[in-house]
């Protein structure tokens, strides 16, 4: 569970993350976030930045 509260650590700290869900089976995350504070592509690139791979 560390990669899960990891990507999930990483994306709640986004400025307008509204709440996130992630799983290690099928290995996926899901954002609620506000579009007037980040895009899609910040939130990916959080991601990988913190050393993650993002599959679209």
């Amino acid at each position: 569970m560390g990669c899960v509260n990891s990507v999930k650590t990483v994306l709640k700290n986004q400025p307008g993350v509204i709440a996130v869900e992630a799983s290690l089976e099928p290995a996926q995350a899901i954002a609620q976030y506000d579009t007037a504070h980040c895009t899609e592509e910040q939130l990916k690139s959080a991601i990988v930045d913190a050393g993650f791979e993002v599959i679209d």
